[in-house]
Parts: C-alpha cells; structure tokens; sequence
C-alpha cells in the first residue's frame, strides 16, 4: 500500500521517494509505485486516496560538487550538513519517547540503516517496541505471535498477507523481524486497512459513519505548508493524468490555488490525515502503555518529514518528545538540506536498479470490494480502456478464475502472454458481462 514518487539525482529524490500510500492498487504492478527512484513517471495513482507526499523545491541534477558522497556512513545536521557524533545524536535519541526512522519502501540500503539504528538504540534502551507501518491493526495478533517465536519465516508471511497488503520483498524487511525476534521485543502494527482510506479519499473524512473509522480520531487539520505540498503534488499529477488530456501535455498544467478548493484536493488531504492519524494513534497507545520504552516507528519517510505528518498528529495527541531520523542517499545535495526536515540524517551509498522487467499491464486502479474487484479508474490508452472496462465496474473473474481479491486478479493478469486475450466477467449497474482484455504483442 505504498507508492514511491521520487525526481532527479538530488535531495528531492530522497525527500519525494516513498512518500505516497493508499489502498489502491494498479492491477498492472503488485506494488503501486508512482515515479519509482530511477524508473519513469509511468505508472498513475487515484489521488483521492494517496497518503503521505511530501513535495520540496526540484534541484538540478547535476550537482556534483555539493553531493553528500563525501559524507557517506555519517550522520548530517540538516540545518548546515555539519557532521554530527553518533555516540552523541544516538545517546540523545535513545532517551526520547519516540523515533521515526523513514525509508524509501524499495531501498534496500535504507533497511540496512534501519536495522544498524535499531541495533544502537537498542545497546542504548533494552526496553524497546518497534512499529511498522507495513501491517494493518487487524493483523496485530500475527505480530505478537511472531515476536514470540511461534511461527516460522513462511508462516509469518502468509499470515501477515504480506503479498498482498504490502508486496514489497520480504528480504529487505526480515532483518529489522528478526531482530524483534531475537530481543522479543513487541512489535506494533501501525497501519489500518486500506478500505477506510480509500473511502476517506473518495468521500472526505466527515462523509464516514462513526463504525468505519476503526477508532481513529479525528485528524488534526493539516498545516498550511502541508496544505501547500499536497497542493503542488496534487497540481502535478493533474499534468501527469488530466482528464482527457495525455500525460505531461504543456498545456494542460492546473491551477494550483483552483486545484485546492476542490472537494476531490480536500479529501486527498483527508485521505492522507486518515493515515497519518491512525499510525501517530498507535504509536501514541504503545507509548502510554510502557512509557520507559522506546517507541521506534518503521515509516515510509513521508510521514515524519519536516513534522507535517505523524510527529504533527502526535503533538495534537500531547506527545511531543519524538525524534525524526532519515537516511538520504550519496548523490543527494548537501547543500539543499533543510533544517526542518528531520532531526539528523544519515547517508548511504546510492543504490542501482535494475530495469523493471516488462509485463503484462491491463491499465486500471482497482481496490477489494464485497463482491469482487472494484474499478477505481481506467487508465486512457489502456488494453482495460480498450476492452471497454469502465470505473465503478465489479470484476467478478478472469479466464474463469472467480477474482474475489485484487490477489487473485493480479496473479492471472501476471500469467498473461503477449498477444493473450483475456475474458472478464464484470457487474456493471446490477447487470453481468463479459468483455475481452486484449493484450499487445510485447510488453514494452
């Protein structure tokens, strides 16, 4: 449930890098990735249901003389990029209530941070718990059987449906689990199901009737630099995916001032409130439960940046004692570091990826629904759009294959040839279809 959305070789790929979560997915990928690190401004979200974006000035790529290069395996003062002692930062840190370590959800560098964090706040404070925004509420059990050590690696997976709630590789996550393990340290579900988000974004916060909230609070309201941000990202996308209108088209940039008095920007806000909210909530419980121990929150880095999303629904729940802590990446610019963006960061060597292997793509948003699979959006110039799937349709089955989850869809779309003709049985305005999904000859 977590998008990626990330711009040049600079701190704006950092800044802007796993920052967008929502319940959708893109049936084409088994993550939803916007503008992966390194990857194109290829694949589209629903915006009225992303979560934690945070949006900083674009800096010119090439930088070279102003890299964080030289600074790799220290920790940085965001205000001035003076190197700070760790000894120093770590002692100060171990004693807070809490601590956010961010990540780009794909990095694997950034888990090896994660984990080398851990480890020295944990020499520092025995008493530790550890919060993941990769697992909803409603699979906490899962987590306190795993941390007691009544389940094995395969077990855990399936149980904790990472596939399908999460999706990205296990291996990248495994050591920050087992280290839990090992010190039998609690460990937190911070998340909530993606359907209450993904109605959040498609109706506003006050539209949701008091038992869909899954307890959560009503969000503090966002600040106006946080308003700001969404607005260009929001603003943004709109070029990206307007309607009617081709991706990037020069003329069809929106007005942001005109895009933020939109009811769909105010519940994107919400949507992302919602998100920030119920993961400050339960980091906040934790807390309060043990408050000798150290709360350490595995985040997606757009949460906790600059203290708009979690560490700002946190002071609202009269917890202010929290420190932010995130990694950048090598070929990142010192130079445009704020001071406002966390309390220390850490570089790390930059890492590459590889080219996304091609695949089969049908073009269309989808999200579980009671009956089967929701259409979120159809994708202009899709093979869906093609075969003449609509939004708002039920996706009953595909190739015979009853598609009761978004799972099950994904995984025959996943098996699909070039050139494959793909039968769906659909429900559109309470009567049942067939349509035909045509795939191109190549993947590319």
């Amino acid at each position: 449930m977590n998008y990626e959305f990330a711009m040049h070789r600079s701190v704006t790929d950092t800044a802007i890098s796993g920052l967008i979560t929502s319940s959708i997915r893109m049936i084409d990928l088994p993550r939803v990735n916007v503008a992966r690190s390194n990857h194109s401004l290829k694949t589209l979200v629903k915006l009225s249901l992303i979560a934690s974006v945070v949006l900083v000035c674009l800096i010119p790529a090439s930088v070279a003389a102003q890299t964080c290069a030289a600074h790799v395996a220290q920790w940085l003062d965001p205000a001035n990029s003076a190197v700070i002692a760790q000894p120093e930062l770590l002692n100060r840190v171990a004693g807070k209530s809490i601590v956010l370590l961010g990540e780009v959800h794909d990095n694997r560098a950034h888990h090896r941070w994660q984990h080398n964090v851990m480890a020295a706040l944990h020499s520092r404070n025995v008493k530790m718990m550890v919060g993941l925004e990769m697992v909803p509420r409603r699979l906490q059990h899962v987590l306190d059987d795993w941390s007691a050590g009544e389940l094995d690696e395969a077990t855990f997976l399936e149980q904790v449906e990472w596939s399908t709630v999460w999706g990205y590789d296990p291996e990248m996550y495994l050591p920050l689990l087992y280290f839990a393990r090992d010190n039998r340290l609690p460990v937190v579900a911070l998340n909530v199901n993606r359907e209450l988000v993904g109605k959040v974004g498609a109706g506003g916060w006050d539209a949701l009737d008091e038992s869909d909230r899954e307890g959560v609070s009503d969000p503090a309201p966002a600040s106006a630099d946080y308003r700001r941000q969404l607005g260009e990202l929001y603003a943004y996308k709109l070029t990206l995916h307007g309607p009617g209108e081709k991706a990037g088209a020069a003329d069809s940039v929106p007005d942001r001032q005109e895009v933020m008095q939109s009811q769909a920007f105010a519940n994107f806000v919400d949507a992302q409130l919602t998100w920030d909210r119920a993961m400050a909530e339960a980091l906040a419980t934790s807390h309060r439960l043990d408050p000798e121990a150290l709360m350490v929150g595995v985040v997606g880095r757009g949460h906790p940046e600059y203290g708009y999303g979690i560490p700002h629904q946190l002071a609202d729940l009269d917890i202010d004692d929290v420190a932010v802590l995130l990694p950048i990446n090598a070929d990142d610019d010192c130079a445009e570091l704020q001071g406002n963006l966390a309390d220390a960061v850490f570089v790390v060597e930059t890492q590459t990826r590889a080219a996304p292997t091609a695949r089969p793509r049908l073009g269309a948003m989808i999200e579980n629904a009671d009956d089967g699979v929701h259409v979120m959006e159809v994708v202009t110039g899709g093979v869906a759009a093609a075969s003449g799937l609509r939004e708002g349709d039920i996706i009953l089955s595909a190739a015979g294959f009853d598609t009761k989850t978004t799972a099950v869809l994904m995984e025959v779309i996943k098996r699909q040839a070039p050139g494959t003709w793909l039968p769906l049985a659909i429900l559109r305005a309470d009567a049942e279809l067939e349509i035909t999904a045509r795939f191109p000859q190549n993947f590319e």
